[in-house]
């Protein structure tokens, strides 16, 4: 980490620095709508950016990096989301009183955005990419760049993540 930092304060000035500024509020963005956590969103989108530099000679050279940064911070927020959910999980079972949640923890879990995140973390790599990429405002030519697909299956990726999602989101859903 030192090293990288140390590299980038020495790096001729705009290449990087440019690159940053430009690139970090998007990964932070991504990781938001994934996370729903600010904070470690913002950790998520450093991380993103710590490995563009260390991927890219000049990450504003490239319009990779680009599309290569937003899938890293999607995926860094997927991974965190995931270990999010397998610690809750865990918490959950090392529990040995059994007694009812209060009001409170009720209806947070009960929430239809916490649903979704579970849900979402259950799906494949690639259909919670997509949709994660897509809903954060990346159009379906950047979606496609990003995920090294065409254009035109960017559509039925979609179209099969969100009945994937659906089907995740009905599992959990509250029986009447």
């Amino acid at each position: 980490m030192e090293a990288v930092v140390r590299d980038i304060q020495t790096s001729a000035p705009g290449g990087f620095e440019d690159f940053f500024r430009s690139e970090y509020p998007v990964a932070v963005r991504i990781a938001t709508n994934v996370l729903r956590d600010a904070h470690l969103a913002e950790d998520i989108a450093q991380d993103a950016m710590i490995a563009a530099r260390r991927r890219f000679n000049d990450p504003g050279d490239s319009d990779h990096a680009v599309a290569w940064v937003k899938t890293a911070a999607a995926h860094l927020a997927l991974n965190a989301l995931r270990d999010r959910r397998r610690l809750e999980d865990r918490h959950r079972r090392a529990r040995t009183d059994h007694a009812q949640a209060g009001p409170e923890e009720f209806v947070l879990e009960r929430e239809d955005g916490a649903r979704v995140r579970v849900a979402l973390s259950r799906l494949p790599a690639r259909a919670a990419m997509v949709l994660v990429l897509r809903h954060s405002g990346l159009g379906y030519a950047e979606v496609a760049e990003a995920m090294g697909v065409s254009v035109g299956a960017v559509g039925t990726m979609l179209r099969r993540a969100e009945a994937a999602l659906r089907k995740e989101v009905e599992k959990d859903a509250p029986r009447s």
